[in-house]
């Protein structure tokens, strides 16, 4: 009787309890959650996904394993659901009498969808950022960043620990966004990002107001020349993938003068210094400086200015090593202690006063070039492009004489030709510019045109030290008073200033001009080691010998040389009128009798070893004859 009231009270209970079962499987969950319960449980469609930040900046989803992962559809509104439909067949009939749809509800009382939504929407708001920065709008840039920023603030890490890596991350992405547009707030973009930033600072605007008034006049001359080079100018830049705004750059370096020369001695239209211009390839020698030949200046130019590009990154600092020099602003960055950075406005306290100042006188240009309107500046007079074509010259001849032969100006040729230092073509073959409508005609004449040949009056400057006279200065070149006053166009009587540059012509006797000319008996090739200080266009001098020949001789691809470096130099070059060769002064000789020895023209005698009529010759001198 015992045992069977125990049964009978154990199958009571197993009845109870299978009917309280029953009872919660067929009541919905918003019946058990009673009025008082949050409404928006009931709209939860399932179990919460596990969702991870993606690298790229979207969500996967993941399984629980985590050996597989999808990308998410695209939410079609700001409230729709981030998570995918669950595996297997998602459509059930309502009638169906296999599943109730009232059973197959789950009590989920997860939040994870919320976050989740909060997290996708502010990175939609991240990239809008990212698009209005990029189209030069600012503050609808740091509008979104703001909306992003409150969206992840409403996520608590403690009620969402499967979230927490995804906020910081989003709010690492903001913090970046961020600074970003801060550090170009100031800064125009209207187009490319590869475009020069015109930053507005009171440095900038200092300049724009000495460009619009006190040197208003050089700025319209400059917008005038400017349109007679910028189109090649441009083309280059294009062709280099280089920002076109530098094109903009010889306006402050030169004023677009092709002659234009500084007290640093940068000559041209890009004001290169001997020693950059022969980095980048550009001869010098006594008939032809490459710095004013606008075409192959432009061409270092933009070498130059891709490598330091390369060097800095930023067009700012590539100015300001283009105007002192990429060592000098190296240094500079080099001696920042802490936290240095290599944009110009870090360095612009520490740079040379003439380089402070260049940077913001271009940016000024741009924002004045961009706004000549706002400024009332026209260019009334704009030079043209002077079409032309490139004829190859092998003899020795004048400007002036083509000129005349052909019925232009000489100033028209000097233009298309400035590197010619004194309007005559040099003794090796030359690319002569002749105007394109004048080509044939030139071609035509060219025979009726005579050889010239005339050595260019040499000349050094001097600046007057105190208590020294024409007199002295004079004895000490071994030259005349006479010849200083009119080389200088002064008199006299005229008072010399101690500080003031003057021209001294006849640098050197004859003796002293011929000693440059250094050539062996032998017609082999001479070794010759360079030394520190050397540049190819002093070792050409000095063998009398054109850079480009030793370039050819050695397979050089370029003008720089380094101490020790072994060069083979022809002695005997080939000329227009033949082979030269080596001739000994001998006591009694004059440079008239040894040009009708060796059936010369006189001029071409002095030419070929940089004398004049008035230089002296002596005894046992080398001579180059033909």
């Amino acid at each position: 009787m015992k045992h069977t009231k125990l049964f009978i009270a154990i199958l009571i209970v197993i009845l109870f309890t299978g009917c309280q079962q029953s009872y919660h499987s067929s009541v919905t969950p918003s019946e058990r959650m009673g009025p008082d319960r949050d409404s928006h449980a009931a709209s939860d469609p399932g179990p919460a996904a596990d969702l991870s930040l993606n690298t790229s900046g979207g969500t996967r989803k993941s399984d629980g394993d985590g050996d597989s992962a999808q990308p998410l559809p695209k939410k079609s509104g700001p409230g729709a659901s981030a998570l995918p439909a669950p595996p297997g067949n998602t459509t059930m009939a309502a009638d169906s009498p296999e599943i109730d749809p009232a059973a197959s509800q789950t009590d989920t009382s997860d939040t994870s969808l919320p976050e989740q939504i909060k997290i996708d929407q502010a990175l939609e708001l991240c990239n809008l950022a990212q698009e209005m920065w990029e189209a030069g709008r600012l503050e609808e840039a740091l509008s979104h960043l703001d909306d992003a920023y409150s969206f992840i603030l409403e996520i608590d890490p403690e009620q969402s620990p499967d979230f927490a890596q995804q906020k910081d991350d989003v709010r690492f992405l903001i913090s970046k966004r961020t600074l970003e547009i801060y550090a170009s707030r100031q800064v125009v973009v209207p187009g490319s990002h590869d475009e020069i930033p015109i930053t507005m600072n009171d440095h900038v605007e200092k300049e724009i107001k000495r460009l619009t008034g006190p040197e208003r006049n050089f700025f319209i001359g400059s917008l005038e020349r400017s349109s007679r080079y910028r189109p090649y100018i441009v083309a280059q830049l294009k062709a280099a993938g280089l920002p076109e705004e530098l094109s903009w750059l010889p306006l402050i370096e030169s004023g677009y003068k092709l002659r234009a020369l500084s007290s640093a001695r940068a000559l041209g239209l890009w004001q290169f210094i001997p020693s950059t211009g022969y980095k980048f390839g550009l001869t010098r020698n006594y008939y032809i400086d490459e710095r004013m030949d606008f075409e192959k200046s432009t061409l270092a130019a933009i070498a130059y200015l891709k490598e330091l590009h390369n060097l800095f990154g930023d067009w700012t600092t590539v100015l300001a090593a283009y105007n002192c020099g990429e060592g000098r602003v190296l240094r500079i960055i080099r001696s920042q202690k802490i936290n240095y950075l290599d944009n110009f406005w870090d360095l612009y306290q520490n740079l040379p006063r003439e380089t402070a100042r260049y940077v913001p006188r271009f940016l000024a240009t741009l924002h004045i070039i961009q706004n000549l309107d706002t400024y009332a500046i026209k260019a009334p007079n704009p030079l043209e492009p002077i079409p032309y074509k490139t004829v190859e010259i092998k003899k020795q001849i004048r400007l002036a004489d083509i000129a005349k032969e052909i019925n232009v100006s000489t100033d028209l040729l000097k233009t298309l030709n400035p590197e010619l230092r004194y309007s005559l073509l040099p003794p090796e073959i030359y690319q002569l510019r002749i105007p394109e409508y004048k080509a044939d005609v030139f071609l035509a004449s060219l025979d009726k045109i005579h050889t010239t040949y005339s050595a260019p009056q040499l000349s050094v400057s001097h600046k007057i030290r105190r208590g020294e006279t024409l007199s002295s200065i004079a004895s000490r070149y071994k030259t005349s008073v006479t010849a200083i006053c009119r080389a200088n166009n002064i008199n006299k009587a005229h008072r010399i200033i101690t500080g003031k540059v003057i021209k001294i012509p006849n640098s050197g006797s004859g003796a002293q001009a011929a000693k440059s000319v250094q050539i062996s008996q032998s017609s082999k090739p001479v070794k010759y080691k360079v030394k520190k200080g050397d540049s190819l266009w002093l070792i050409a001098r000095k063998f009398s010998t054109t850079t480009k020949q030793i370039m050819a001789g050695n397979r050089l691809n370029s003008t720089t040389l380094h101490a020790g470096q072994v060069l083979t130099i022809s002695p005997f070059q080939k000329t227009a009128s033949g082979s030269a060769a080596v001739y000994k002064v001998r006591s009694g000789d004059s440079p008239f009798l040894i040009a009708k020895k060796h059936n010369m023209n006189l001029n071409r005698l002095l030419a070929l070893n940089h004398l004049n009529k008035t230089s002296k010759i002596f005894p046992g001198q080398k001579l180059i004859v033909e």
